[in-house]
C-alpha cells in the first residue's frame, strides 16, 4: 500500500474457480498489488533462491511455490497443478524472469497456458505500467478472463502475450 498503486478492473477476477493469473514482470513487488487485488489467496512460483534469502518469510507466508529455474521442476509444477485441481489461484510471470523495462516483454513461456490446458482453468491477464517509487505512478490493469480451450499452446501463448502488452501501456493520464 506504500506505493499507493491503481488497480483497474479488479472485478474481473473470479471469485471461484481454478485461475492462473499472469502479468509482466519488472520488479520483485509485481506480485504485491496483483494480491491485494483480491481476496482470493494467490500462489505465486517464484524462483527457489527467493526462500533462502532476508524476505524468505514472505514468500513462504504468502504461500508461494519455489521453483528450481535450472532444471524442468516437476515438483514445482506439480504443486500448481494441485492447487488449480483444488480450485486455487496459481500466479506466475510467463516471461520466467524479470526485467528492467516496460519497453518490451521477453518472449512467453509455456507453463501458464500447458497448465491451464491440464487443468481447464481460466487465465486472468494483467499489466504493470509504472515505477515503484513514492510520488510515482503505478497501475494494474486487467483484462477480461478466457480460457485456453480448443486453442494449441502456441495460439494461447501469443494470445497472452499479446493480451498482457496491450495492458502494460504507459498511457495513464486517463487515470489522473
Amino acid at each position: 500500500m506504500y506505493y499507493k498503486p491503481i488497480i483497474i478492473n479488479k472485478e474481473v477476477i473470479p471469485e471461484t474457480g481454478p485461475i492462473i493469473i499472469c502479468g509482466n514482470h519488472m520488479h520483485i513487488y509485481d506480485q504485491c498489488p496483483v494480491i491485494i487485488s483480491t481476496k482470493r489467496v494467490i500462489h505465486y512460483m517464484a524462483k527457489k533462491e527467493y526462500f533462502d534469502g532476508k524476505f524468505s518469510w514472505f514468500f513462504k507466508i504468502t504461500g508461494c511455490i519455489p521453483v528450481n529455474r535450472e532444471i524442468k521442476d516437476t515438483n514445482a509444477t506439480n504443486l500448481a497443478l494441485d492447487v488449480l485441481s483444488n480450485n486455487g489461484v496459481v500466479g506466475l510471470f510467463p516471461e520466467g524472469t524479470r526485467k528492467k523495462t516496460e519497453e518490451f516483454l521477453l518472449p512467453f513461456k509455456f507453463g501458464a497456458v500447458s497448465m491451464t490446458k491440464k487443468t481447464n482453468a481460466t487465465i486472468v491477464p494483467f499489466g504493470i505500467s509504472g515505477k515503484y517509487k513514492k510520488g510515482e505512478k503505478l497501475v494494474v490493469r486487467f483484462r477480461k478472463p478466457f480460457k485456453v480451450g480448443d486453442m494449441s499452446l502456441e495460439e494461447a501463448n501469443n494470445l497472452l502475450y499479446e493480451e498482457i502488452k496491450s495492458l502494460m501501456g504507459n498511457n495513464l493520464k486517463e487515470y489522473f
